[in-house]
């Protein structure tokens, strides 16, 4: 079975439920726990990319796993994007430098909420 955007989209419509987009953000082939300045700076543009998908009403809510963070678990953090589809989302996520470079992966999924959660 396929995964149908438009059809999720009907559906929800059907029900009088919007679709969101939940990222989920895991470690990558090249995470390391280690903090140098070059992760440091990478972290500031990762930040930076999320501040900036908020700022044009992308991004509705993002942050860390902290208790994964404390035991260094295999999920880093997770978000919500308000997208026009599934593939609108993912580009988003994966203008995130982390991603990019590997240090992060992510996974995407559609999420069906009600149409008042993020008013």
């Amino acid at each position: 079975m396929t995964y149908d955007d438009r059809k999720a989209w009907r559906d929800a419509e059907e029900m009088g439920m919007s679709i969101y987009y939940m990222f989920i953000l895991k470690k990558g082939p090249i995470w390391s726990p280690d903090s140098t300045p070059e992760i440091e700076e990478l972290q500031a543009a990762h930040l930076a990319n999320y501040y900036r998908l908020k700022e044009e009403g992308k991004l509705m809510v993002t942050g860390p796993f902290l208790d994964s963070f404390q035991i260094s678990g295999e999920m880093r953090g997770a978000g919500i994007l308000k997208a026009k589809s599934y593939n609108e989302a993912y580009e988003w996520v994966d203008t995130d430098p982390m991603v990019k470079v590997g240090r992060l992966v992510f996974v995407l999924h559609t999420w069906m909420i009600g149409k008042d959660v993020f008013a």
